[in-house]
């Protein structure tokens, strides 16, 4: 009975596209609600076991994190957001790093990381620089990033995989000019994390940023903070609480002190929920990873080639060293389309005329082969 439900489920996932959103996996809702049933068990109980328990899934779930991205944990904390955790961690640096200098930013990144910087430029006396796109292209070059790179940049922010084009910028190269400014340098992981290989020490950059959702395919909620220990060690965030020292337990008033890891970026009591549903997602996410990659990219190739057939402008770079897990491309209509699938029980989404299509792992060939025949003619 079992695998004959894991099989409807697969059927129903074939045309699911939508991974640059919310990830799905085999037996995804199952896994999710064994473990929220679980907490929910744990913390109704009438003992004092609750804390314990949830303290101890929260560091379960840093640990899942630092293992995919190859780091520390106590280099590693929760957050609610992308953008909560870059506000911490802004609201955390030495007055130097961005008073009176600029912070650079390609203006292909998620808005809402843009949206949060255009309005704290005034208030840490830094110049948002925001790199634009060249006339009719889909991505910012990484040549015009660093042709805006100079040494009066205190902070730049990457985005490792665009959400418009699924650009994959070349992070080593990146990372090494802005060493070599003086920079501090940070990435936004989200959607590339869980699908594609990340090694964040091998990387280099100073401190990293992602969700639990898209292709990790956890819950809402669940964001993560990364940043290396001697960033660490220079920071004081403002956003701070009695989870931010070393004991959370210490409450006097007048011998406040930081913990000497990234639980300096820890504040109030903490939300341990979207942790706890998304412990389930980073254990299958650690499993098989190479075999899902080889999965997306057979998918991915496969699109590439039935856009191609069809005359569609390509949104994406089509060379897999410069994409994530998306295919995207330029389409008159796009948004009617996205209704005529859903329609036929396949899902995508569009921004404006970019289709966005993300194959993953409940994605199927037929799937990819029902959505190109869906797609317009020339």
């Amino acid at each position: 009975m079992a695998q004959a439900g894991q099989a409807a489920e697969q059927a129903a996932g074939e045309g699911y596209f939508l991974y640059h959103s919310i990830g799905q996996y085999p037996g995804k809702g199952a896994a999710m609600a064994a473990a929220l049933a679980e907490f929910s068990a744990r913390w109704a109980a009438p003992d004092d076991g609750q804390w314990p328990y949830a303290l101890g899934l929260k560091q379960r779930f840093i640990a899942l994190w630092a293992r995919l991205i190859g780091v520390a944990p106590a280099t590693v904390t929760t957050c609610e957001s992308v953008t909560a955790g870059l506000y911490s961690l802004i609201g955390g640096l030495p007055a130097e790093v961005l008073r009176g200098r600029k912070l650079l930013v390609a203006g292909d990144c998620f808005p809402s990381l843009h949206f949060l910087l255009a309005g704290l430029q005034e208030r840490f006396g830094f110049t948002l620089e925001t790199v634009p796109l060249r006339p009719g292209a889909f991505w910012v070059e990484d040549e015009d990033v660093l042709a805006h790179w100079g040494p009066e940049v205190g902070l730049a922010l990457l985005t490792w995989v665009t959400s418009t084009a699924s650009h994959r910028c070349d992070v080593a190269r990146l990372v090494a000019h802005g060493r070599a400014m003086g920079s501090l340098t940070g990435i936004d992981l989200t959607q590339g994390a869980g699908l594609l290989p990340f090694d964040a020490e091998e990387a280099g950059m100073d401190f990293a940023l992602s969700t639990s959702l898209k292709w990790v395919c956890g819950a809402p909620g669940a964001g993560i903070i990364h940043a290396v220990p001697e960033l660490i060690a220079r920071c004081r965030p403002e956003f701070r609480g009695w989870f931010s020292q070393d004991n959370p337990f210490n409450w006097a008033l007048d011998a406040f002190s930081y913990a000497p890891d990234m639980r300096r970026f820890d504040n109030g009591t903490p939300a341990v929920m979207a942790a706890a549903a998304s412990i389930p997602a980073l254990e299958w996410a650690l499993e098989g990873a190479g075999a899902r990659l080889a999965h997306n990219r057979a998918l991915g190739a496969r699109l590439l080639a039935g856009l191609a057939e069809r005359g569609i402008e390509l949104a994406s770079p089509p060379q897999e060293s410069r994409r994530g897990g998306s295919v995207m491309a330029r389409l008159d209509g796009a948004g009617e389309l996205v209704a005529r699938l859903r329609a036929e029980g396949m899902h995508a989404d569009a921004r404006g005329p970019i289709l966005r299509l993300s194959p993953g792992s409940v994605t199927t060939e037929r799937g990819v082969e029902r959505l190109l025949a869906a797609l317009p003619r020339p």
